[in-house]
């Protein structure tokens, strides 16, 4: 009986709330001037579902949903602080898929030195993390300085995962997503946030989606 209320109470915390923690980079930064149009990269999300054994699944329909779900939210929210977007799908291959796969990298980085994950005596007062020369490449060829970058992985459980947790305990699955404002003429990224998703912030929603990138922007330079 404990062990299922234990399960159970842990199932609860982890859907309780969305929360965010942001940094911005550390030297200063110049603020997109107003009406500079913001790149919005196709959000690199995979969704996946939990099996009864606890295995990840992936779902292609959930992550197609959320992605879509997701890039609308930026776009309306950008909209709202009068902030002209360009939606950019960079692909898979070449110096595009490249900047994507090391964004992944530079921000599970962050999230391991910047947010208390292991310590790194460099890192403990500084957030000056880039993803280098690169990035000016897609600068001068989509004709915008500063990109936003979101990066998302999410496991849903089963009934049969929920049910095998509350008797044996184990994982119930959990999503995070993290984004980055890029100057892509340096590479540097000049703000970040990471949120760890609640109930009402479920990306396969639209609904949910909104709830979502509205907590993860909130106190973005935008």
């Amino acid at each position: 009986m404990r062990r299922s209320t234990a399960a159970l109470a842990a199932v609860l915390i982890l859907a309780a709330c969305t929360t965010t923690q942001s940094h911005t980079f550390t030297a200063g930064f110049e603020r997109p001037a107003p009406g500079a149009t913001i790149l919005v990269i196709e959000p690199d999300i995979e969704l996946a579902v939990l099996t009864a054994a606890g295995l990840p699944e992936p779902r292609e329909d959930w992550t197609q949903s959320a992605r879509a779900n997701v890039a609308e939210a930026i776009a309306a929210q950008l909209g709202e602080r009068g902030r002209p977007v360009r939606a950019y799908a960079p692909g898979h291959s070449g110096r595009e898929g490249q900047l994507i796969r090391l964004h992944e990298a530079v921000g599970n980085s962050i999230l391991l030195f910047n947010y208390g994950y292991i310590a790194l005596p460099t890192k403990e007062e500084n957030f000056d993390w880039t993803l280098g020369p690169g990035a000016r490449e897609i600068a001068a060829a989509q004709g915008a300085r500063y990109a936003l970058i979101t990066h998302a992985r999410g496991h849903y459980a089963s009934t049969g995962r929920v049910v095998m947790a509350l008797l044996f305990g184990g994982p119930v699955g959990g999503q995070q997503i993290f984004a980055s404002l890029v100057d892509l003429h340096s590479g540097d990224i000049i703000w970040f946030n990471v949120a760890t998703t609640g109930p009402n912030a479920d990306m396969r929603q639209e609904e949910g989606a909104e709830a979502l990138v509205r907590a993860l922007l909130n106190d973005a330079p935008l």
